[in-house]
């Protein structure tokens, strides 16, 4: 009997909100979606919606301006209702299981965005990532969600409440099916500017990733055209395809670049080298 092929799961996940979580997410899922991959999403944030409300915009912009930029199947899922916490737990526990195994079957890739909160939701959701992705403002604030820092020595002192979650979940995932999660760390909303933080920031990456057993990878810039576009549902990777009013610049094709560069760090390009013009390539010509 031949073994199923199930798709992989990306989680993006953070437990400290304004990391770029479904910002991330959403460019992740249209990359994919443009290299011809088949794609599901599921928002573990119900309450917030953000990544939901995305994908309500894009929907809106097809609309309205008779295009058709690609969206992926897409789902929402809200915390239990029930009263008893351990009843609660295992409902969504059997809810969320039994949707990540149902889409596996259907979609080349199912893209989890998880709230900037821990909640039972996220825990599962992380414990079936096949890769985890987790964008980190490049800041000693949100450093601290990985690892305690001595300030006066810039010395590792021990793992934080994030990596230990990430730990638990990766033994379960271990227990549940022999599975790894391949843990990417990604320094976000980068200043232009090389600044002592951002060099020091750097070294205690390296350092933990060593101990924490993660990779770094280059995420995006701080730039104001990310949170131009979400009203309109929008990516950097559709700025060729739609009328949007926006001037590119530099600034813009370097940033669609950044995302070329995650995309081919992480492995979904269907092409053989970024140097070929495959689908997405073109997108950020």
């Amino acid at each position: 009997m031949s073994e199923v092929i199930k798709g992989r799961v990306v989680v993006v996940g953070n437990e400290k909100g304004g990391s770029g979580k479904s910002t991330s997410a959403m460019h992740l899922i249209v990359a994919l979606l443009r290299e011809g991959h088949s794609v599901a999403s599921i928002d573990l944030d119900a309450r917030q919606a953000t990544l939901s409300r995305y994908f309500e915009n894009r929907q809106r912009y097809n609309e309205v301006h008779g295009t058709d930029l690609p969206l992926p199947e897409h789902f929402a899922v809200s915390r239990s209702a029930l009263d008893t916490l351990g009843q609660a737990q295992e409902e969504e526990r059997e809810r969320l299981t039994q949707l990540i195994g149902d889409l596996q079957l259907e979609f080349d890739y199912l893209v989890i965005d998880t709230p900037g909160t821990d909640s039972f939701l996220s825990r599962v959701g992380h414990s079936f990532a096949d890769i985890l992705i987790t964008p980190m403002n490049d800041s000693f604030l949100d450093l601290d969600l990985l690892a305690r820092i001595d300030g006066e020595n810039m010395q590792v002192l021990a793992p934080s409440i994030y990596s230990e979650m990430v730990w638990d979940q990766r033994k379960r995932r271990m227990e549940r099916d022999r599975g790894k999660i391949d843990w990417i760390v990604m320094r976000n909303r980068l200043s232009v500017n090389q600044t002592r933080n951002r060099q020091e920031i750097a070294v205690i990456l390296e350092e933990l990733s060593r101990r924490l057993h993660f990779r770094v990878a280059p995420g995006f810039a701080e730039r104001d055209i990310f949170r131009d576009l979400y009203l309109k549902g929008l990516t950097l990777l559709d700025l060729r395809d739609a009328e949007l009013g926006f001037k590119l610049n530099l600034s813009h094709v370097a940033a669609r670049r950044e995302i070329l560069q995650l995309i081919k760090m992480l492995g979904f390009q269907k092409g053989p080298s970024v140097t070929t013009e495959g689908p997405l390539e073109k997108a950020v010509s």
